[in-house]
């Protein structure tokens, strides 16, 4: 088994931590994950009345530019991937975890991107909310629309988001 696979076997707060004695910290003590080849992310699939929130990234983001995406970060401080993932649906639309009526995880998934040169470890969530909110998106995005799972192939996605659709959550 290669390090990539082991360390996919961890959870989320030993991957970071094991992350911050061998990376640099940005000035706030996150860890960066610029020039590592691999990075544990989370990723959100926001649920409401049967259709799905998807994302279009800014110019101004470091990767994907124009792409649609689901709602994701970084893990780069050693705090649970559910609160990363609540923590990014508040920055990048606005929604807060009250709107939240179930949040269910899903198992890591390990991604490498040839794009970017970068091994993902993927932790994947799934919020469901009773009703549409207001969004107020962040630089990280700069539009945003409420789609059925059959309409995702009708967007240029960032890699592998669509399998997400139809990922089996608990």
């Amino acid at each position: 088994m290669n390090e990539t696979n082991n360390n996919r076997m961890k959870d989320e707060i030993t991957l970071v931590k094991e992350f911050q004695e061998r990376l640099p910290k940005f000035p706030d003590g996150r860890v960066n994950y610029s020039d590592s080849e691999i990075a544990p992310v989370v990723t959100l699939l926001v649920k409401c009345c049967e259709k799905y929130l998807l994302l279009k990234r800014s110019q101004k983001v470091s990767s994907y530019k124009g792409k649609w995406a689901n709602i994701g970060g970084y893990i780069d401080r050693p705090i649970t991937a559910k609160e990363i993932a609540l923590k990014e649906l508040e920055e990048e639309t606005g929604i807060t975890a009250d709107k939240v009526t179930s949040i269910k995880k899903g198992e890591a998934i390990e991604y490498h991107d040839g794009q970017t040169n970068k091994t993902w470890i993927v932790f994947p969530f799934l919020a469901e909310l009773e009703k549409i909110p207001e969004i107020r998106l962040d630089w990280e995005h700069e539009r945003y629309v409420w789609i059925s799972p059959e309409e995702i192939k009708e967007f240029d996605i960032v890699p592998d988001i669509d399998k997400y659709f139809s990922y089996k959550f608990s």
